[in-house]
């Protein structure tokens, strides 16, 4: 069996498009052995929808969950801490120039 993962939480924000879209995938095991990849997706600050799918051994349930977040890496989706971060820096330098130009 693989180590245990953590959550995987996703975002995907574009203001232009007015796009802001989370994606959350879970492993947890079920009463008969087997684990289930539960996955929540939608509009951040709504609920979203849910699907689970579930699998007869932990193994395939971490190759669908590493599929999954693989192919939303590729459309476009990171980790939420990763855009704030860089739009945090960017407000920053333009508020500390702002500041010295006064």
């Amino acid at each position: 069996m693989l180590a245990p993962l953590n959550d995987i939480h996703l975002h995907r924000v574009d203001p232009a498009l007015n796009m802001r879209r989370f994606y959350s995938l879970t492993l947890q095991p079920t009463l008969f052995g087997g684990v289930s990849v539960i996955r929540n997706w939608g509009r951040i600050g709504a609920n979203g929808q849910v699907m689970i799918e579930t699998f007869d051994g932990p193994d395939e349930a971490h190759r669908a969950l590493r599929r999954l977040e693989t192919m939303k890496k590729r459309r476009g989706y990171c980790v939420p801490g990763a855009e704030q971060l860089q739009e945090f820096k960017g407000s920053r330098v333009s508020g500390v120039e702002a500041e010295r130009s006064s």
